[in-house]
């Protein structure tokens, strides 16, 4: 290990600020920096959330820094310090292991976001936001390379995630426009039925959406919060190995939602 390089904690922070353009975000938790550990960085876990597996995973292999897509401090969630949330935070400040977390910057980055490389994984032609108005959209929409239909794009989603989609086939017909938007975005798909999408993918489903995809005629599939969201986090974390010459491991923590 004495040849491995090093990067000091607040380069790195600064250079994942500034390159997913953290601040602009109005967003739902803190991104960067939102727990301090070592001063030196040689090696990088990756993984999608900060539960207590990823955090002993992280102490196990010997971190210094933990990234992820879904770190702490919520709004509206309670601010007490105590169980799990005690657990976790003590487990981090007690190895010294800096916590690095990224929500909607990592969603809508064009290279590294998640929804980006979700449409690489699957060969899916990008188009434009799924907000047009929008210059940071979330979501996307783009082209099948060849028409599909509902159950050849389920496979296609089984083959690159590892889990069957639920789908909801609003119509017969064959899918060629495809919106999507990774995590919890169920409700963006009024966004796709504006647009005139054959279908839209996304991780998790409600129970409206089942009646809204079944009256608007539209293709709905349901891939998985945490299946979906797997990729943006680990592209970051290769593009900080590259960039700065340190050691990157993605570890992924098992999660059927």
């Amino acid at each position: 290990m004495s040849d491995q390089r090093s990067v000091t904690r607040s380069d790195l922070v600064a250079y994942c600020d500034a390159m997913l353009e953290s601040s602009a975000f109005q967003d739902y938790c803190p991104n960067g920096l939102q727990v301090e550990g070592r001063n030196q960085v040689r090696r990088l876990i990756t993984g999608v959330t900060a539960s207590q597996a990823l955090v002993d995973a992280a102490i196990e292999q010997g971190a210094d820094m933990l990234l992820v897509h879904h770190g702490y401090f919520w709004k509206g969630e309670a601010a007490p310090l105590t169980g799990i949330k005690k657990k976790r935070l003590k487990a981090l400040l007690e190895n010294d292991i800096s916590l690095l977390a990224y929500h909607l910057p990592l969603d809508v980055h064009a290279e590294v976001g998640n929804n980006v490389q979700l449409a690489r994984l699957l060969g899916w032609q990008i188009r434009g936001g799924l907000e047009p108005a929008n210059p940071r959209s979330v979501g996307l929409h783009g082209e099948l390379e060849t028409a599909q239909s509902g159950a050849e794009v389920a496979a296609s989603l089984e083959r690159a995630l590892g889990r069957m989609p639920l789908h909801i086939a609003g119509n017969d017909r064959p899918i060629k426009r495809i919106a999507w938007c990774t995590g919890a975005a169920q409700g963006y798909i009024e966004k796709a039925i504006a647009l005139g999408m054959d279908a839209f993918v996304t991780g998790e489903i409600s129970e409206p959406t089942v009646h809204s995809a079944r009256e608007n005629r539209i293709h709905f599939f349901a891939a998985g919060h945490h299946a979906t969201e797997r990729y943006g986090v680990q592209a970051l974390g290769e593009r900080l190995a590259a960039h700065f010459g340190i050691e990157h491991r993605f570890v992924d923590i098992d999660n059927p939602v």
